[in-house]
């Protein structure tokens, strides 16, 4: 696998793993050991959550019927890279409080974290991961008979790490991690 750190610069020195991670679109189609998807899932339980809710859920495609199925959620602009993907997961965010019913204002951010986790843990086993905003979630809804409290997030893509060649050509321009803003445009500090 490339050395993606070299291609970020970082103003601070942060552990390895986030500097490996980044959202490629050649994932190869090469199956992804059950044991490796379990681990990237385990990854995501030990996520931190509000009251300790773990509001999250997955649904896991890694079979041809349960990933066709999948995959006909995506948008058109997904499907032609995410296709490939031996493994597809839907994370879901269940925004109810068990506790008390109410609801958990938290639930999209500590779902958030648990893929976070999931994809950290995916590089440290020398995968990749990719999520999908581009899906269609009222038919993600209906397709799994989802109850109105909870809400699709989001398609993450994992597997290994593919052939750049295999994408199309403007896909295949875009193929390096992404630039990163400065803390600068993202951090105040209130100091007196």
């Amino acid at each position: 696998m490339l050395r993606r750190d070299l291609m970020r610069l970082y103003d601070h020195e942060i552990i390895n793993l986030i500097k490996e991670r980044w959202s490629p679109r050649a994932i190869s189609s090469d199956p992804v050991d059950k044991k490796d998807i379990v681990a990237v899932l385990e990854a995501a339980r030990f996520a931190p959550s509000c009251f300790n809710e773990q509001p999250w859920r997955f649904i896991v495609a890694n079979d041809e019927k349960s990933l066709k199925k999948m995959r006909n959620l995506l948008a058109t602009s997904n499907q032609v890279w995410a296709n490939s993907a031996p493994v597809l997961i839907l994370v879901l965010a269940f925004n109810k409080f068990a506790y008390n019913g109410k609801d958990n204002f938290w639930a999209k951010f500590d779902t958030g974290t648990s893929w976070g986790f999931m994809s950290l843990e995916a590089v440290n086993r020398g995968l990749v991961t990719h999520a999908m905003g581009g899906f269609n979630r009222k038919e993600a809804a209906a397709v799994y008979s989802l109850d109105e409290n909870t809400e699709p997030i989001a398609i993450v893509a994992l597997g290994k790490y593919g052939n750049a060649q295999d994408l199309p050509e403007e896909l295949r321009e875009r193929e390096y991690p992404s630039e990163r803003n400065s803390q600068e445009k993202f951090v105040v500090w209130d100091t007196e």
